[in-house]
């Protein structure tokens, strides 16, 4: 289990050909109060760096992007009736999607966690 960082603040958890993908603590945090969330449906597909949902704060309205080319198997719905869920363990229990990854190659374009660190120092 590996976990890669993107540019636009989401993290993926790869295991094999699946993975699960959420924001980063960092956005959590620079969003403020998190009072809605716009997800998408399962079995739909997604490119690299295209929307995949709307996280809607008290601050902003911030989208979510797909950090890979990849097709949703899950979707946290919980997150629907607690979105403030995403303040609170952004990078556990507020996953986003699970999904079946189409490329893997392109999880090389992704940084490590200290690179990520490094990115929003």
């Amino acid at each position: 289990m590996t976990t890669y960082y993107s540019e636009d603040h989401e993290w993926i958890t790869v295991t094999g050909d699946s993975a699960t993908i959420g924001i980063t603590a960092h956005a959590a945090e620079a969003l403020g109060e998190i009072v809605f969330i716009e997800q998408r449906e399962v079995g739909d597909t997604f490119e690299k760096a295209e929307e995949v949902g709307v996280i809607e704060s008290v601050k902003a309205a911030s989208e979510i992007y797909a950090p890979v080319d990849c097709e949703v198997v899950a979707v946290n719905t919980d997150l629907a009736d607690n979105p403030g869920a995403l303040n609170e363990d952004p990078e556990g229990a507020a996953w986003i999607y699970k999904v079946k990854l189409s490329d893997a190659t392109q999880l090389e374009g992704l940084m490590d966690h200290d690179s990520y660190q490094a990115f929003i120092g």
